[in-house]
């Protein structure tokens, strides 16, 4: 009566031991010892077996504790395919030639006998298998007591328990993660439509663009914006701006072209007073005006190597020192930049650094040319329209399909904005209410000539001339546009063939919106 009375007050000791334990691992930890306790055991193992039901894993071996269950080397895979409990002696287990089953034996302290006990829950789902090791060789004095059977069985039922929860919370990651995937894909969806106020076009280009400016939007990356002139990078900026976190800081434009070379550092940098000949008083560098806000490098191409060795290195530090300070001050603000020029080639030629390319293109961007995404043409003609009716007070209603047949037949070298000065062209000439037709669509005074155009004809009749400095403008714009046009876009080219800086040329580019063809 003793014996039995000790027995149980054991079984309630363990049983309670188990049911505590929170995590599988847990579970297996206590119970194995138990067993070692509880009938001498040398050892015990608990091998679980995964969700894949192919590989059996041995918490207490992280690193060779995995066994293959198509692996035939090791007895434990005959054991999942019979289903049944069985001895193994030691002599059996030296013919077993297993790397981590002799590690296991290894680690046992050299048993002469093992017990292989396979685990299954009620519904025939495999758990995994228990190894117990001890040197006496009659294992039915142990596996035949009722305290045994008990604690196996309540084993099972506490690891099944552990399982489920286990899944259940898996399932609930992956409901949440579903959940979480689902809204974000409503915000981009939500965010793509806000852009498509903006950065107009139904064409898979700009479908596309519009959601990779959400998600960079969604950054802090630096974004390098590449393009040709007129395609709308200045809009792709705006919107990356307005869609972050930074949309109630400032956001500071710099055009690197428009900015005289000796002026740009102190524009970026600002200065004190007396910093040099000229600083009659201390300027707020546009850097400082970005803080808490994105600064926008337009045409970052035509920035001086010189100075793109500084900006690398606010960009890596967020630190600057205005011209003439002592100290330094931080900035932080989200860079994006742009560009029509080719950096690699620029880089090939020395005029760009590698390093400060990198660091610019953290998420680049791509804006198609108008000529590959013609299906935009109806959707940015309706807005440049509503555009143009917003700022005068009225305007036409639409613009006809033949006219948009017209404005299909040409290449817009010039891009969006070219386009927009062609609707607005003609927006003057058509009467408020009506539809634009193809007889006020102006192509032939854009489009080039084969010989060129005739620069005498830029200007009025001299007769006519009553503004002498606007007819000098149009006459140096039309200079330029026929430059352009004859080295087929190239800057660089038309500003050495004219004599003149090519930051010279792109400012006066820029003043009188000469579009490169």
């Amino acid at each position: 009566m003793g014996r039995m009375q000790m027995e149980l007050h054991t079984g309630i000791e363990l049983a309670v031991a188990l049911i505590r334990q929170a995590t599988l691992p847990d579970l297996l930890k206590t119970a194995t010892t138990q067993l070692e306790n509880t009938f001498g055991l040398t050892r015990c193992w608990a091998l679980e077996l995964d969700l894949s039901g192919r590989t059996l894993h041995c918490g207490d071996m992280p690193e060779q504790g995995e066994f293959d269950c198509g692996d035939f080397s090791h007895p434990f895979a005959h054991l999942l395919q019979t289903g049944k409990a069985r001895e193994l002696t030691r002599a059996a287990s030296y013919r077993l030639d297993h790397p981590g089953f002799q590690r296991l034996i290894e680690a046992s302290g050299r048993p002469k006998s093992l017990w292989l006990e396979p685990l299954s829950g009620d519904d025939g789902r495999t758990l995994g298998i228990l190894v117990l090791c001890r040197d006496e060789a009659d294992w039915s004095s142990i596996v035949a007591q009722p305290l045994y059977c008990g604690l196996l069985q309540l084993l099972k039922l506490q690891w099944i328990s552990q399982l489920q929860s286990r899944d259940q919370v898996w399932q609930r990651r992956m409901l949440k993660r579903s959940l979480d995937h689902l809204h974000d894909a409503e915000t981009v969806r939500q965010r793509c439509e806000i852009l498509a106020r903006t950065l107009v076009g139904s064409s898979e280009a700009m479908t596309r663009l519009r959601a990779q400016v959400v998600r960079a939007a969604g950054s802090q990356l630096s974004v390098l914006i590449q393009g040709e002139t007129g395609s709308g990078k200045d809009v792709v900026a705006r919107g990356i701006h307005e869609l972050s976190d930074r949309a109630e800081g400032p956001l500071v434009v710099v055009n690197c072209a428009a900015i005289p070379e000796s002026l740009l550092e102190s524009e970026l940098f600002g200065h004190t007073k007396g910093a040099f000949s000229g600083a009659v008083q201390a300027k707020e560098g546009l850097l400082a005006q970005a803080n808490g806000g994105t600064l926008f490098l337009d045409e970052i191409g035509d920035m001086p190597t010189a100075l793109q060795s500084k900006l690398l290195r606010v960009l890596e530090t967020r630190e600057f020192r205005p011209l003439g300070a002592r100290h330094e001050q931080h900035s932080d603000f989200r860079l994006v930049a742009a560009t029509h020029q080719p950096l690699q080639q620029s880089i090939e030629d020395g005029g760009f650094r590698r390093d400060l390319f990198y660091r610019l293109s953290q998420f680049p961007l791509q804006v198609s040319p108008l000529r590959e995404r013609l299906d935009d043409l109806e959707s940015l003609s309706r807005h440049f329209i509503r555009l143009y009716t917003e700022r005068e007070g009225s305007g036409p209603l639409g613009i006809s399909s033949h006219a948009l047949q017209l404005l299909s037949t040409y290449d817009f070298p010039g891009n969006a904005r070219e386009l927009r000065n062609i609707i607005e062209l003609a927006c003057l000439q058509t009467p408020a209410g009506d539809d634009i037709q193809p007889e006020v669509i102006r192509l032939t005074d854009v489009v080039s000539e084969p010989c060129g155009p005739k620069i005498h004809e830029a200007v009025s009749s001299l007769d006519d001339i009553r503004d002498l400095k606007a007819a000098a403008q149009s006459f140096e714009a039309a200079v330029i546009r026929h430059r352009l046009r004859q080295y087929g876009g190239n800057r660089a080219q038309a500003a050495e063939s004219l004599g003149l800086p090519k930051r010279t040329l792109a400012h006066k580019c820029l003043k009188y919106q000469v579009v490169e063809a």
